[in-house]
């Protein structure tokens, strides 16, 4: 739908940020934001399950410390990957990862130090956990600090840097609701590593909360593999923990806006009742209304043992089996790695305990789900 408008991943419109504001409560382990951005003048449309498309910038203090760490000024002319002519400093805030480290800069800093040898070993093939391990949570200025006899030319650098890629967001807006504008539910990345006193920070979230003031890159990302029923008395069960609720606050929009009769049940998930419950009277608003016909919670940490969503699915295994029965969409968003394996697990489990099914026809009737785009995933 982008491309009508003349702006795509190609050509990024240069939206403003309207609102960013913190959903997380005080005392909370999670900076959590609400961001609205405008798209107003840019033609952009978009559907519920759609993403968006955001170019980051790097952190300026993570710039200087680089090219301080390397004696470069700043103003050295390189190439970007698209061949472009800039200057390094304009290179490394917006072209080039600062991130996770490239394997050519390892490469190259296992010749240039002599105690960075070891790091021509981890690229071997068969030592990819052993990599993994190495590389977590360091950035590109963690490994030029602590291999700081290896010494670049500018150009000779940032050939072994990859490059700086848009993150896509699950929308949590129907434009039906909010015109020419766009809403998004980002959690901020911060961390320390080892013993170093630098904060580290994702750089989109860190963009997006602390450095985004003076526009954002943006485009639209079709998902038409997330979309809501074609009819809007199709039952939808929606499971979402976290930024997860995104798409799905986008969901109940939608249903409001078109006066959607269908029943409607998320299951959301956090750590605390108290601090994390994303858009708690926004979905209780819902209930009240019937836009929401039902609302579960999981908060891991408000009790000893911990609580997720997969458990509160089993806890309520007959309704849902029961709601799978009258043909309801199936829907999840999140983690990809942990929660979207465990939710599928508790799925597969529902449907054998409560259809009285083998594990074997549990798996063709979950099989089935997906053939009729009945179970959608929006994972990350």
């Amino acid at each position: 739908m982008s491309s009508e408008s003349g702006y795509s991943r190609k050509n990024p419109f240069h939206a403003r940020l309207l609102v960013n504001r913190k959903l997380t409560g005080e005392g909370s382990n999670k900076d959590t934001r609400h961001l609205e951005i405008s798209l107003g003048g840019s033609g952009l449309a978009y559907e519920v399950g759609d993403s968006l498309g955001i170019f980051p910038s790097n952190s300026p203090e993570l710039v200087e410390q680089v090219l301080k760490e390397l004696a470069f000024t700043g103003a050295e002319e390189v190439s970007t990957s698209d061949g472009e002519a800039v200057s390094l400093r304009e290179a490394l805030l917006k072209h080039f990862i600062l991130g996770e480290p490239s394997k050519p800069l390892l490469q190259a800093i296992s010749t240039k130090d002599p105690s960075g040898e070891f790091l021509a070993a981890l690229l071997d093939p068969a030592a990819k956990a052993d990599l993994g391990d190495f590389l977590h949570g360091r950035d590109v200025l963690d490994l030029l600090q602590e291999f700081s006899a290896a010494k670049f030319a500018p150009e000779e650098f940032v050939k072994t840097l990859r490059k700086l890629q848009p993150r896509l967001y699950s929308i949590a807006s129907s434009q039906k609701m909010v015109g020419e504008s766009v809403h998004l539910t980002v959690a901020v990345v911060r961390y320390r590593v080892g013993h170093s006193p630098r904060p580290h920070e994702g750089v989109c979230s860190g963009f997006l909360a602390g450095r985004a003031a003076g526009g954002v890159p943006v485009f639209v990302h079709s998902a038409k593999h997330f979309r809501m029923p074609e009819s809007p008395d199709t039952p939808i069960i929606m499971v979402g923990p976290g930024t997860g609720v995104a798409p799905f606050r986008a969901f109940l929009q939608e249903r409001q806006a078109t006066g959607a009769r269908g029943p409607a049940w998320l299951i959301f998930g956090e750590q605390h009742a108290s601090t994390d419950f994303l858009y708690a009277d926004e979905l209780k608003s819902a209930l009240e209304t019937g836009v929401l016909t039902r609302l579960t919670t999981a908060f891991s940490r408000d009790q000893a043992e911990k609580i997720y969503v997969q458990h509160r699915m089993l806890e309520e295994g007959a309704t849902l089996f029961e709601w799978l029965q009258r043909g309801a969409g199936f829907y999840v968003c999140g983690d990809a790695a942990h929660m979207a394996k465990d939710v599928d697990a508790a799925l597969h489990q529902i449907v054998e305990q409560h259809g009285g099914m083998s594990a074997e026809k549990a798996k063709e009737y979950v099989d089935s789900m997906k053939k009729e785009k009945r179970y959608r995933k929006d994972v990350y």
